[in-house]
């Protein structure tokens, strides 16, 4: 039996058939985005980054391919951070990461109570108020802990292994997040007690200050400098580590980028480490886990590097001791 079709038919036919693939892309759920509030620049972050998205991975997610990130990067401007967080809670993303410290974790939980937020901070998540209990964060926050207060007073310690006969040295914290200056200034007066030490506590709240912070060094005659732990200053690790050098100034900070730009020591939790367990919290939550049963973790793992050109620039003989516990040394 023939079967005739007429040429208007075939073509609305035809035209159905083509747009079958278009109906079925239309119908897949839309990829989730994160959105990331960082207090630094984009090179600042680049380790940080590495780490975050490895985290994500072990919980099934690849950046492009079944998750979009959208990054907002304050530029070491926290004053910016309250637009930045607007306009992710604007975009509706499915979690808000940030990786900018307590403040860009203070603004974010105060721009939205219903999109959960993952952190990744140094302060302690209750006392700054972003969670009511570690073990039971409550409400829609949650995050990843450093031990950046409890590392303070060993940073004093290793300064003073290394040099022993220095009897002053200044300690260098961001006035304007007290929730780190204040415990760690605390932390560090008694350990320098204990040490035998006087130190001086000297502040910077941009890089605008770090010049007057320099020369009133140079006026306390400081033997060494502490650089408290703060996004500000992780955002010019190398502008303040050639200022060290410049003014031949035995210095640690916390993070690795510090001694690799030239300053004599860095000792402090695993950036990677760090923020693999961020990623991998944001991942969890993407999966449908709520912050508020997702306990605080804490990043323990501890690095330490040292930078022996420095040290040899500076006149001073590092212990074998000390150099062998070192994760990394620089010549």
């Amino acid at each position: 039996m023939a079967i005739h079709i007429r040429r208007r038919e075939f073509i609305v036919t035809l035209g159905s058939a083509a747009s079958w693939p278009l109906v079925a892309r239309a119908q897949q759920p839309a990829m989730p985005v994160i959105g990331i509030l960082a207090g630094a620049a984009p090179e600042a972050n680049a380790i940080r980054l590495r780490a975050f998205r490895e985290g994500l991975r072990t919980a099934g997610y690849v950046e492009g391919q079944n998750v979009k990130i959208e990054y907002r990067w304050a530029e070491a401007h926290t004053g910016r951070l309250p637009e930045l967080a607007a306009g992710l809670v604007r975009d509706r993303v499915a979690v808000l990461v940030t990786a900018g410290g307590t403040a860009s974790a203070v603004v974010a939980k105060a721009a939205t109570r219903e999109i959960p937020i993952v952190f990744g901070i140094g302060a302690d998540p209750v006392e700054v108020g972003l969670v009511a209990s570690l073990n039971r964060p409550g409400g829609n926050v949650t995050g990843v802990t450093s031990l950046a207060l409890e590392l303070a007073p060993k940073r004093l310690e290793l300064l003073r292994e290394l040099l022993p006969s220095v009897t002053s040295m200044a300690l260098l914290v961001n006035p304007a997040v007290p929730a780190l200056a204040e415990p760690i200034s605390r932390s560090s007066q008694t350990a320098a007690q204990a040490l035998g030490l006087q130190l001086h506590t000297v502040h910077a709240s941009s890089d605008r200050d770090f010049d007057a912070v320099f020369e009133k060094l140079t006026q306390l005659r400081v033997g060494a400098l502490v650089i408290g732990p703060d996004n500000l200053f992780t955002s010019r690790s190398e502008q303040l580590a050639t200022l060290t050098v410049r003014h031949e100034m035995p210095a640690i900070y916390e993070f690795r980028e510090f001694a690799r730009a030239g300053g004599l020591m860095s000792y402090g939790s695993s950036e990677p480490e760090f923020y693999r367990l961020v990623g991998a919290y944001a991942g969890r939550v993407l999966k449908g886990d709520k912050p508020a049963d997702l306990p605080v973790q804490q990043s323990t793992k501890v690095e330490l590097f040292l930078n022996l050109k420095t040290a040899k620039a500076l006149g001073i003989t590092v212990p074998l001791p000390l150099s062998g516990r070192a994760d990394e040394v620089f010549e």
